[in-house]
Formats: C-alpha cells, structure tokens, sequence
C-alpha cells in the first residue's frame, strides 16, 4: 500500500489500481485543474486542485464502502470510479462545462469517451476492471453510483471540508465521519440512519452557506462570466476557420483537455483584452444587481440564445461594442440536498419531509439569487440605464 499526505485527511492509503491509474495523463491534468477556477481571485488561498480533491473523494469512498461492509469486485470498480470522477472536467471546471455541454452535449460526469482506448483503461482492464461500468458509477447509476453521485454523496463531503480549508472560511465544516458512519441502504436507496435529521440538515446548511460566501461571490461570478464568453469566442474562432493554423484554431475536442494555464495562453490570441483582464483581476464591473423578485419571470427563464440577443440589445442602446456587455442569468436555485434520505419512525423520508429547516433555506436561497449585468467600469452607468429599459427591471 501506498500513502499520500494530504493537506484535510492526513494520510490517504492506495491500493493497487488506484496508484496505477494516479500515473495516468487524465489524472496528472487534474493537478492543472483548480477546484475553485475563478473563486481564487477572491480568496487568494484557494489554490488546491480537483487532483486533490479526487484523492480525497477516493479516501471517503474506501471508508465509506468499509463501513458498508462491501467489497470486493464491487468495491474496486467505486474505488476506481471515486478517483476518476473529475476526469471529464475541462479547464476552470464548472466555469467551462456549460460551453462544453452546449457543443457536445457531454455533462462532466460523462467520462466513457475518454475511457474508450486510453491508458486509463487499459490500467483499468489490467486489474480486471470494466471501464464502462466504473464510467456508469460516475453517472450516479447502480446503487453504488449513489455514494459517488447523490444526495449523500462523499463527492460532496470532500469539496465541502476542503473548500472551506482553502479558502479559510468556516461555512463548510460537517462532520464527515459521522455522515460515513451513519449511511445505510434501504430498498437500493443510500439513507442515513435513525435520529440523523440534524446530521443532513447540517450538509444542506454548509452547501448554502457556502453557496453564498464562496462559490456565488459576485466577484467570482464576475470573472467565471468574462471566461465564458471568452471561450466561446476561442471555440467560434476554431469552428468557423478563423485563424486556421495559428494557435487561436482550438476545437472542443482540445479545448475540453486543456489545463487552466492552457486556457488562458490560447484565449490571448483571440480574446487579449478578457484574457489579460482575467489573467491579472482587472474585471468588469455590476451595472445591475438584480434580485430575483425585481426580475419578470420571461427573463429569469431566457435561454442562451435569448441571453445573448438581450445582451446584444443592451450594447447598442448604451453604445457599447458587444463584448462590453456580459448579462448573466443563473438558474432558479435548486437545493439537490434537500432530497437526501433519513430514516424517521422507521420509514425513509426525504430531508425536505423531514426537516423544517429545509424551507427557510430554500427561501434564503431565492432572497440571495442575483441577476447580473457585467461591463468595463467606464460603462457602468450607460449599460446599467439600458440594462433596466431591455430587461424591464423594476
């Protein structure tokens, strides 16, 4: 066996299959991937990486399937499932999955192309293990799949506790032993024991907490905005034979295994105002911070296309070039968590059954979501004053 210091779990013990496929190019890229892509421009600490963050889920996998009592052949394909979870991420992780998914229709959990051929599964098919069912328990399918991709999932537990050891916050803090220790299965369904309602509860409480101090930052949101038209800018500039032969032609296939560092070199050729702006925290400014009651309903539900129109119209009326406007609209806020499982009186309910608390998170969640207009500090005022007359804010 094989250990690993790690800067939240102490010493990470690997097995066999896990130190082969740590050697791997999927897994090596992950130490160029951050965790927390643009969070780290406010919380300058923040610097740890989803190869981090994959040993750790590992670590949480193997002591989750311990205390489970499964073993085996079974536990070998989560171990190996547990490490290879982040794989399908591309640069600045979820800051360019939506770019991804709109291209190839991939979800990052989607990792079967990259496991078809490739060193990572011949080392998987060397211990005798099935790529494509360790690519399934990345999905979340099989029962199994639950203690990687679910409401109580140890993908979950991990980047909680490590986010907030990072970033120094100490919104994240649950206590991860006791969640592991208290998993069971009911009927194909991974619950937590009797008398654990506060246990999930303080899950859903980090997640929210967290939500509103780290990973929502405006800041953050600010910079993650400017990356992704960025990059949809690089990816236009491959597709259509612009620049064909210079280092701009990047196609989604490239852009997807790209490091973050990779990122910001190619988007200097074809977007160098974004690209120094991001690289060196020169960001746009809020030319509207809108709640979520301020907003009619046909806007907080545009689409892409509709986005980009609004933001386009939003441009002309303030005089702007296009790429000074950004219009940023995040998804009406969901609370995955509140789904979580807990035997009450000896029967399952979900958390938001169970729990009053759940609905005064879910109200928290809606008073903090934001829409936002971004642009150059010397057009807030004119892009603001559009911004209300095109999205009809109150």
């Amino acid at each position: 066996m094989h250990a690993i210091k790690d800067s939240v779990h102490d010493y990470i013990t690997l097995g066999p299959v896990a130190r082969d496929l740590l050697d791997t190019a999927v897994v090596q890229r992950l130490r160029h991937v951050k965790q927390l892509s643009t969070v780290r421009l406010v919380y300058p600490s923040a610097n740890h990486t989803r190869f981090e963050h994959s040993l750790g889920v590992y670590h949480l996998a193997s002591r989750a399937l311990d205390h489970l009592g499964i073993g085996g052949d079974r536990a070998r394909h989560v171990r190996a499932a547990a490490l290879l979870h982040d794989v399908g991420h591309g640069p600045y992780g979820h800051q360019t999955e939506e770019v991804i998914r709109r291209r190839t229709g991939d979800h990052h959990d989607e990792i079967g192309w990259l496991l078809d051929d490739t060193e990572a599964a011949a080392v998987l098919r060397g211990h005798n293990l099935d790529p494509d069912r360790v690519a399934a328990l990345v999905r979340g399918e099989d029962e199994l799949g639950q203690l990687i991709s679910g409401e109580l999932d140890v993908d979950r537990m991990d980047y909680l506790v490590r986010d907030a050891h990072h970033t120094g916050v100490p919104y994240g803090t649950i206590d991860v032993g006791r969640l592991i220790r208290e998993l069971r299965y009911r009927d194909g369904r991974l619950v937590l024991a009797a008398g654990n309602v506060q246990t999930a509860e303080s899950l859903l409480l980090a997640r929210a907490l967290m939500n509103g101090t780290v990973y929502r930052h405006h800041v953050s949101r600010i910079a993650g905005a400017m990356l992704e038209r960025a990059s949809e800018r690089l990816l236009d500039a491959g597709s259509d034979g612009r620049n064909e032969g210079s280092n701009a032609s990047v196609d989604v296939a490239e852009f997807r295994r790209m490091a973050d560092h990779d990122l910001l070199v190619a988007l200097r050729a074809t977007t160098p105002d974004l690209a120094r702006r991001i690289e060196y925290r020169d960001l746009y400014k809020r030319a509207v911070w809108a709640s979520l009651g301020d907003v009619p309903a046909d806007v907080v539900e545009m689409d892409r296309a509709e986005t980009r129109a609004a933001a386009a119209d939003i441009a002309e009326r303030a005089a702007v070039a296009r790429d000074d406007v950004i219009l940023d609209v995040p998804a009406r806020p969901r609370f995955k968590e509140s789904r979580s499982r807990v035997v009450v009186d000896g029967s399952v309910q979900q958390l938001s059954d169970a729990s009053e608390l759940v609905g005064a998170l879910r109200a928290a969640e809606r008073a903090q979501w934001r829409l936002g207009v971004y642009a150059p500090a010397d057009a807030v005022p004119e892009v603001g004053a559009a911004a209300e007359s095109v999205l009809g804010l109150a």
